[in-house]
């Protein structure tokens, strides 16, 4: 089974950035960067990040979410300054009413935010960016384990950041 390529730090960086989003509502790429943010700087899958409820983030200062990942179990997952003020900013511009336990991400009707979304918007910036096909949202989990180690990250702390029972699967 081949793992996604991660993007550069660089690449990275400029695919959360909002003011790379391609989408015409504000509101609609705010929520995209933060998505976005969460994937990389979180490293969450993208049906974890689209799981959350809107009280994950308690007026947007939360210091960690609790994740719910594969096969129910949860996490702690500490949340980056740069995470929590692109979900601030997504809540400030969403239009619609974010109830505490409702889907805290929201496509441009108000329902829960669909994956297929947010993989249709990371084909966008992939050609908009001129990043390789790789560049998909999962690789985003994959970059943030990869900077993470390159920096000196511990493996171990790596594999419980992921949520990955066995520590090959985060080899």
């Amino acid at each position: 089974k081949s793992l996604p390529k991660p993007l550069t730090v660089d690449d990275a960086r400029r695919v959360v950035a909002a003011g790379e989003q391609l989408a015409e509502e504000p509101w609609i790429a705010a929520r995209n960067a933060a998505v976005l943010t969460l994937l990389y700087g979180c490293g969450l899958r993208i049906s974890e990040a689209l799981g959350l409820p809107a009280s994950a983030f308690p007026a947007g200062e939360a210091a960690s979410i609790r994740v719910t990942g594969k096969g129910g179990k949860t996490r702690l997952v500490p949340v980056l300054p740069a995470a929590r003020r692109a979900v601030a900013e997504y809540r400030r511009l969403c239009p619609y009413g974010l109830e505490p336990q409702a889907p805290l991400f929201r496509g441009a009707r108000g329902g829960p935010l669909a994956a297929a979304i947010v993989q249709r918007e990371m084909a966008k910036l992939r050609s908009a960016l001129a990043l390789p096909e790789t560049a998909t949202p999962h690789a985003l989990r994959h970059s943030f384990a990869t900077h993470l180690l390159g920096r000196g990250g511990d493996l171990r702390v790596i594999q419980e950041l992921l949520g990955h029972a066995s520590l090959s699967t985060t080899q």
